[in-house]
């Protein structure tokens, strides 16, 4: 740390140090529009907003509320976990107009992707949101895994790849900050690191040759972020998970892939961090192994929060732990990324393209028939088999097929079953009515299967719609895989239950 002379000095830089750990936070709160505690750090240093779900009723809401961050900081980042897919906080309460990765990995059209992402980008440009943490750049070579699943593009690192480069690419030109994740790669994992440390075992030959190829795409394309994953590979670092590993940050994503944007982490409330490391001293250690910002809000969102990690940011300073230099590192990059989004041309939405979600959706389905499949023309009984959700994708927002085939087909009604007794809950829900069964990764879940089973032996008609990763061979008088849970999603497998053309 530098010393100074003169009281005057020490004063500006402690004051200067002050400003840089708030710059380096990425904080949430509650509530629909800014808290006093939020404005008043701005006015102090803080150079980022994380939006979640909880703070968004609608486009012109999410509007005025960014008008008012505005209004403090000109440049502030606003930032949003918006995948489009099962992974949406801008239509949190109604499901995304987009498909998700998944389903575009499906359809393997880069320039598809490339549409999607520009036309997200520009619905978030045009509520005043100038950095996504998207796209999920995870090869998600295993298929149990219980958090990333359909948010990737698919098990292909090659395919993963060339969508994740699109992705970037459309998202950019709408004057929206890409943020590639979960580096250096979460897909290899059957641990939610909302809850824990997951552990990824592979050798350093093949995460060079699966995990990073996706991340070296995202570069080249000029991703001006990079999300760390608090994910152990011992290959990589035997002690430190990723967000806190300067092998990880430093070595390899700075040195060996030549990244130079910015490095944010995964939510530092996670408990693989958390629960570990205290969240005060997981923000220390990761800016020291070269994180320059701090994500923190999708659980802690208060002004407390924001006020201890400050202060352990300034204490690790003072101390030696972390050299200002890096601090004031950190702090620049966030300021060079604030700097780029406030000059960026902003693409609002193009009326001609507000379809292109349903499009991808549509393209994306694959449908298995039995012949000759004839569309009901009464009403029928959805069946929801529903898992458990991760955090990632929360409880709040709707999927499935039912609103849509109630729309179509008037008096269809549903219900959702779970457990040991699904099957037979089923059937006697839905009396003489034809049933449509719909699943999400039935092959994660052995009760799924087992109602599915009940209710092809009880009920030979049924039509299954499968809304996670197709992973079980195609079975019911009509299967349709929609790689993903998105509101598009079921509006399109609908449409193909009751026949109707698009």
């Amino acid at each position: 740390m530098t010393t100074f002379a003169s009281g005057t000095a020490a004063f500006d830089s402690k004051d200067r140090i002050t400003r840089d750990a708030l710059t380096v936070l990425q904080p949430g709160f509650t509530g629909t529009t800014a808290p006093d505690w939020l404005l008043r750090r701005l006015g102090e240093g803080l150079a980022s907003v994380g939006v979640f779900g909880r703070n968004i009723v609608s486009a012109e809401q999410l509007a005025a509320l960014t008008a008012q961050l505005r209004a403090e900081r000109d440049d502030v980042l606003v930032a949003v976990d918006e995948e489009g897919g099962d992974v949406t906080r801008l239509e949190v309460r109604t499901g995304s107009s987009f498909p998700g990765n998944h389903a575009l990995g499906a359809v393997d059209d880069p320039e598809l992707t490339r549409q999607v992402a520009l036309e997200l980008g520009r619905r978030l440009a045009a509520c005043g949101v100038n950095f996504n943490w998207a796209p999920s750049a995870d090869v998600n070579s295993n298929s149990a895994n219980p958090v990333i699943g359909v948010r990737s593009f698919g098990a292909d690192q090659e395919l993963v790849a060339r969508h994740t480069a699109a992705y970037v690419t459309g998202l950019q030109a709408a004057g929206v900050a890409a943020c590639t994740k979960h580096f250096p790669g979460h897909g290899d994992t059957a641990v939610d690191s909302h809850l824990a440390v997951p552990r990824i075992d592979a050798t350093a030959d093949l995460l060079h040759a699966r995990e990073l190829v996706p991340f070296r795409a995202a570069i080249a394309a000029g991703t001006r972020a990079v999300m760390s994953a608090h994910i152990l590979v011992p290959a990589l670092d035997p002690s430190r998970p990723g967000t806190l590993s300067h092998r990880v940050l430093t070595d390899l994503l700075r040195g060996e892939l030549g990244y130079d944007g910015l490095i944010v982490t995964d939510g530092i409330e996670m408990q693989a961090i958390a629960a570990t490391y205290g969240i005060e001293h997981g923000t220390v250690l990761a800016v020291a192994a070269g994180a320059d910002a701090i994500c923190v809000g999708g659980g802690l969102s208060d002004d407390e929060t924001v006020r201890r990690l400050r202060d352990a940011l300034v204490a690790a300073v003072r101390s030696g732990e972390l050299p200002e230099e890096r601090l004031a590192d950190a702090a620049r990059r966030v300021r060079e990324l604030a700097s780029w989004t406030s000059t960026a041309p902003v693409a609002h939405p193009d009326p001609a393209r507000t379809d292109i979600g349903l499009v991808a959706a549509r393209r994306a389905l694959h449908v298995t028939r039995v012949d000759p499949y004839l569309p009901p023309t009464e009403p029928l009984f959805v069946a929801s088999l529903t898992p458990e959700t991760n955090i990632a994708v929360g409880t709040e927002t709707p999927w499935g097929v039912s609103a849509e085939l109630a729309r179509l087909l008037p008096g269809t009604e549903s219900g959702s079953f779970a457990g040991e007794d699904a099957g037979h809950a089923a059937i006697v829900a839905a009396g003489e009515r034809r049933v449509v069964a719909v699943v999400r990764d039935e092959h994660r879940h052995p009760w799924m299967s087992r109602a599915l089973d009940t209710l092809l032996t009880a009920r030979p008609d049924t039509i299954v719609v499968e809304m996670g990763l197709p992973q079980t061979a195609p079975r019911g008088a009509l299967h349709i895989a929609t790689h993903g849970a998105a509101r598009v999603c079921g509006v399109a497998a609908a449409e193909v239950i009751a026949g109707v053309s698009a």
